[in-house]
């Protein structure tokens, strides 16, 4: 190849690759809302891991207004714990046979 044919195949390669880099950043800017409310809820459940009083709190509270109501949500979040610590233990299992693969 010559000098300058190699020249316009390089510079091809930077438009195609500033093309590219365009393309993706317009597909990447559609997940950016959702990455954000994923972050935003990661950021959450970390701070009541982090304060597990006021859920507490919230808790003893409902149960001393609305006792029936606090039952049910009672019911409900232990569910939800319980399913949570599953999903962490699958999550778990499926992780280290991916890495033993």
């Amino acid at each position: 190849m010559s000098p300058n044919e190699l020249q316009l195949r390089q510079q091809r390669l930077l438009i195609r690759s500033t093309e590219l880099r365009l393309q993706l950043h317009g597909q990447l800017h559609s997940l950016q809302r959702p990455a954000a409310m994923a972050d935003q809820v990661k950021t959450s459940l970390l701070w009541l891991y982090q304060h597990p009083q006021w859920p507490a709190a919230v808790l003893a509270l409902l149960l001393i207004l609305k006792p029936r109501r606090a039952l049910v949500w009672t019911g409900k979040l232990w569910w939800f714990w319980k399913s949570a610590r599953l999903l962490r233990h699958w999550r778990e299992n499926l992780l280290a046979y991916l890495a033993q693969r």
